[in-house]
């Protein structure tokens, strides 16, 4: 009697609970996808204020979700931000957290927690496709063999990445840590040091370039573009630069197809409108205001087909969407290119002052926007937000330990549930920071040049305080240090309890 008894308490306890773990099997989390273009401005999308340039497909995003007008890189230069990103750690933290070589090693360390690794313990397969720029190797790579540690060594599942940035060699995409559709008949050779012998260069073979430079792009020749750093060989792994937003993003595409079953994360790194900026020849002439600003018709042409793939493989509704840029805008960042000559009205930091390199706002506020069809209720939010809270905030959504570094949970506020943000942040260009919170902004004295005379573009350095209140003045023109002192202390001390007293390098 006790025995049937029980089988029947078995059997009741099994249809009561069935339910609930059919419903939990169900519940299916959301595809993340980070969306992130290279010195992309403020002031570059319609959706953020500019009229001479239309991307209806980024401004989908953008007025579809929650767009951010106070969200931030943590660097105006470009590995830093992606370092911040993918770490959750201040970029300063970290001495060789800046503007890379493309044979420089790893800088994030195989022990060091990242957001991949995070999403994996979540339950997610991880991919990027696009720009790296976070080092390869441990120094010294070899090029014609498995390079590693790099991105699969950090957390990506899978990876279809150019090493460093399109300026600069190797001109190569690399699948995996093995270039892609090498030759071994024809290996291939890099330095930053030394040309090889026999290899022209921009300096020396003008008479050979299709893209002239302006400054510092006068080394190896690729496609008749002049690069920063020496190549030699693997002819048959060069990439064509025009075809290059097209190749990722039928990687991406791709990717999404083969892994739409399960919970996926995708980092989708677009080079545009980054120099040398060389749209297809489809989007040439489209903007009016040459190929920086093809580059960017380019770019939200892309997205817009990235997004149909979404749709066409029914995951639109349960894929969560980050938009943002590693930094602010530059337009002679290198080349001769009519970005300066055919601007026109437009204004690529917007309302903004500086830009790329710069610590005043353009150079790390930049285009934010958290997108979920069907969840997220659009919204334009004024919180203060970062890209490095990513690692957090997806950790606290998920249920996920880890070690936060300086990444903040603000998963309600990237979600439209509240607008509290964080409360104060470092921003950091060129190994210099500077102080955000609330409405102010604190830039501490720095000794350097004021303006960089190559981008003429204002670094925000100056031997004085700088004071600015964001909220009164965007554009950053009243310095209002010599009349807040005492606020100008405050700010300062809350400055170096983050920056000098709790200061903790990465090794």
């Amino acid at each position: 009697m006790k025995l049937k008894n029980a089988a029947l308490c078995l059997i009741v306890l099994g249809l009561i609970s069935f339910p609930l773990l059919a419903q939990k099997k169900n519940t299916k989390k959301p595809n993340i996808v980070i969306i992130y273009l290279d010195d992309l401005g403020y002031g570059d999308l319609s959706s953020y204020g500019a009229t001479e340039l239309k991307t209806p497909n980024i401004d989908v995003l953008a007025n579809g979700g929650i767009k951010f007008t106070n969200g931030y890189a943590t660097s105006a230069t470009c590995t830093p931000s992606r370092y911040g990103l993918l770490t959750g750690v201040y970029p300063w933290r970290n001495d060789d957290a800046k503007i890379l070589p493309g044979s420089a090693p790893l800088i994030i360390s195989e022990k060091q927690e990242t957001l991949p690794k995070m999403l994996k313990r979540a339950g997610y397969q991880t991919a990027v496709i696009g720009k790296w720029h976070l080092g390869l190797g441990v120094g010294e790579t070899d090029w014609n063999k498995q390079i590693k540690p790099g991105a699969n060594e950090v957390g990506f599942d899978e990876s279809y990445i150019l090493a460093a940035t399109q300026d600069r060699v190797p001109t190569v995409y690399i699948d995996n840590g093995r270039v892609d559709n090498l030759d071994p008949k024809d290996p291939i050779f890099v330095s930053y040091k030394k040309n090889f012998e026999g290899q022209p260069t921009g300096l020396d073979n003008p008479e050979l370039t299709t893209m002239k430079w302006s400054h510092g792009h006068n080394q190896s020749i690729v496609n008749g573009i002049p690069r920063i750093g020496y190549m030699k060989g693997g002819e048959a792994a060069k990439w064509k630069d025009t075809d290059m937003a097209d190749h990722f993003l039928i990687k991406a595409q791709n990717y999404v197809k083969e892994h739409k079953n399960k919970p996926f994360f995708l980092y989708y790194a677009l080079q545009q409108p980054h120099v040398p900026r060389t749209p297809h020849p489809r989007f040439e002439g489209k903007s009016g205001m040459g190929p920086r600003g093809d580059a960017i018709l380019e770019a939200d042409w892309c997205i817009g087909e990235f997004m149909k793939t979404l749709k066409k493989e029914g995951i639109l509704e349960n894929t969560l969407i980050v938009f943002s840029s590693d930094n602010g805008p530059v337009l002679d960042d290198g080349y001769h290119d009519d970005a300066v000559e055919k601007l026109g009205k437009h204004t690529p930091a917007g309302k903004l002052r500086g830009g790329k390199y710069s610590l005043f706002e353009a150079g790390t506020r930049v285009p934010f926007m958290v997108y979920w069809k069907g969840t997220i209720k659009p919204k334009v939010s004024d919180a203060l937000v970062c890209q490095m809270d990513l690692l957090a905030s997806f950790a606290s959504m998920f249920g996920v330990k880890t070690d936060l570094g300086d990444s903040q949970n603000t998963i309600n506020t990237f979600l439209g549930k509240d607008n509290k943000g964080r409360q104060n942040l470092v921003i950091e260009a060129n190994s210099k920071t500077a102080f955000r919170t609330g409405d102010w902004i604190m830039i501490p004295p720095h000794n350097g040049k004021a303006m960089n005379e190559q981008t003429h573009t204002e670094l925000g350095i100056d031997t004085e305080f700088q004071l600015y209140n964001l909220k009164k003045d965007i554009s950053q023109k009243k310095n209002q240090a010599p009349s807040n002192p005492k606020l100008v202390q405050t700010l300062f001390e809350q400055y170096k309890k983050i920056v000098v007293d709790k200061y903790t390098p990465i090794k």
